[in-house]
């Protein structure tokens, strides 16, 4: 790949690796291990993944201040509600709900840059369409708690991506990224170690081979590498480029869901679903002048 693809590979790549997520969570921790504490440890293995490259030496303030409150966000509030809605919600709807998410990069993305982008609202407005044409199957009695949590869920997500990007163009440094990453991790230990000492069911700890093998992928691979990568393509793209990419994870997702467990999934609606969501990518990529400005390097 070249030029723009170069940019698109960071999030197709975490896309893939996150698709494998959601199904290893509901096989094997789902009902079975605390929620608070497969959060907390998926922190602290992502937390020491980039431990050993910390460097804060010429860093100023400001960045340092940011990225803790970019991962109290974006790992910390994000996973913490995202978690609890599934006792008030059905899978279903858990995955209908958090399709919101482009929604909130793209209005976040505009109100920090004190503009308004139509074509990129309307790119993750299709996004959400067509998602929602894959995920769609009626809703519960009783939801609007879950519908809640979900969405405070994903506006700190699409703040934590959002926040991210604004920071490494707000204090660009010659440091890369990867060297005080760490400190993002630190951010989300000071939302989810408090949330485990108050929350935490100590009856429900991981007690099989499999389950802290699923937690050990989870923490290195899917926290670790996997929100580094994404935020870091999150960089390289325009804020519709990204809106889209958070929600190409739920065609991802049940096609690894229905390849690997074999799980049943309407085929035709997930082509449909993910030809809109393509189609938005196209839209945006086509008729957005901050997308061409932003692939293309061209500062605001």
């Amino acid at each position: 790949m070249n030029g723009a693809d170069d940019r698109m590979g960071y999030l197709l790549f975490v896309t893939a690796l996150w698709a494998f997520s959601f199904s290893l969570i509901g096989e094997y921790l789902s009902g079975q291990v605390d929620s608070d504490f497969a959060v907390l440890t998926r922190v602290l293995l992502g937390g020491l993944v980039f431990l050993p490259l910390l460097r804060l030496a010429g860093l100023r303030r400001s960045l340092i201040a940011g990225m803790l409150l970019v991962g109290a966000l974006q790992f910390g509030v994000t996973y913490l509600c995202l978690y609890r809605s599934f006792a008030y919600l059905t899978v279903p709807e858990v995955l209908l709900f958090t399709i919101t998410t482009p929604l909130y990069v793209t209005l976040l993305d505009d109100a920090l840059h004190r503009r308004f982008a139509p074509v990129a609202l309307v790119a993750a407005g299709l996004a959400v369409v067509g998602a929602g044409i894959i995920r769609y199957e009626g809703l519960s009695e009783g939801y609007w708690l879950g519908f809640f949590l979900l969405q405070v869920a994903n506006c700190a997500f699409a703040a934590g991506q959002v926040g991210f990007k604004h920071l490494l163009q707000r204090y660009p440094t010659e440091t890369p990224a990867y060297r005080y990453f760490f400190l993002f991790f630190i951010g989300a230990l000071a939302v989810t170690l408090p949330a485990w000492l108050v929350f935490g069911d100590r009856t429900m700890m991981p007690e099989t081979a499999a389950q802290w093998l699923v937690l050990l992928w989870l923490g290195v691979a899917a926290s670790g590498l996997g929100l580094y990568l994404w935020n870091r393509g999150g960089c390289l793209v325009d804020a519709g480029t990204l809106a889209v990419m958070n929600n190409a994870l739920v065609p991802a997702g049940l096609l690894v869901n229905l390849l690997v467990w074999n799980r049943d999934a309407d085929l035709l609606r997930l082509a449909a679903g993910g030809l809109v969501i393509a189609f938005s990518l196209w839209v945006n990529a086509r008729f957005s002048r901050y997308a061409r400005l932003e692939v293309f390097g061209t500062t605001r």
